[in-house]
């Protein structure tokens, strides 16, 4: 019987992959077989996380691209095409958190940064490479929103993300119905509190509490949890799912 999770000779570009979320997403595709395009701002951490998955006996490759800058965005593309062939999946997870920022303080530099790494950076991206998916008849795209795109997180003010978030999820859900003839699948997943440092450094402050109060589960999540969702997402398992909103949020938008 074939894997369905299988992601033995395929091609993976994960943005923000140098740390955090993102890369123990790229950990994960690249232990289910994939190998791994590392894309980040920074490109001292995306070699680091390279190496740690050629240590993992894949292919990787490290990127430095800004997702903001279109050109840079299509760099990246021709790049990770030209060193791992063509591209199966990409995982749009770059972003920034502007948080406890009321809307009142917001300077329009604040606003724009927001909106432009977190909504813009994916439709770029969602571009570069979705273009090249059509040209090949198929690829899967997942995109990392957040339960921010869904509620209005508190105690913390963060309208900018949150706005961002939502625009996001429907992007995603454009994207699908748009591409669906193109042999594209295009979802995307919202967690909630996931255990990162900015997080876990939450906790340590007022909002903690009030973040467990509001999670039926009464934890965080993990890094790796998102990992096994978007594994999901970008595998024939999910061959059928399109325009999905997958939350992963112990409960937290149940409520």
């Amino acid at each position: 019987m074939v894997n369905p999770f299988d992601l033995t000779g395929r091609v993976a570009l994960v943005t923000g992959a140098g740390r955090g979320i993102g890369r123990e997403i790229a950990v994960v595709l690249a232990g289910a077989g994939a190998d791994i395009a590392v894309v980040d701002i920074d490109p001292a951490t995306a070699a680091d996380a390279a190496a740690q998955i050629t240590s993992l006996g894949r292919r990787a490759v490290p990127i430095t691209a800004d997702v903001t800058r279109l050109a840079s965005v299509e760099a990246m593309a021709a790049e990770a095409s030209d060193k791992l062939g063509g591209i199966d999946i990409l995982v749009n997870n770059a972003a920034v958190a502007a948080v406890n920022l009321p809307v009142l303080e917001h300077s329009p530099e604040d606003w724009v940064r927001q909106i432009d790494v977190d909504l813009h950076g994916v439709f770029w991206c969602s571009c570069a490479v979705g273009a090249r998916m059509v040209e090949r008849g198929r690829g899967a795209i997942v995109n990392i929103a957040s339960i921010s795109g869904l509620i209005v997180n508190h105690p913390q003010p963060q309208a900018a993300y949150n706005t961002a978030k939502a625009g996001v999820i429907h992007l995603t859900r454009s994207l699908a119905c748009e591409w669906a003839g193109d042999g594209i699948r295009v979802n995307c997943v919202s967690p909630g509190y996931v255990g990162t440092e900015m997080t876990k450094h939450g906790l340590s402050t007022a909002w903690g509490q009030v973040w467990l109060d509001s999670t039926p589960m009464g934890r965080l999540g993990t890094p790796t949890e998102v990992g096994y969702a978007v594994w999901f997402l970008a595998a024939d398992a999910s061959s059928y799912c399109t325009g999905t909103n997958l939350v992963l949020d112990g409960g937290y938008t149940a409520r």
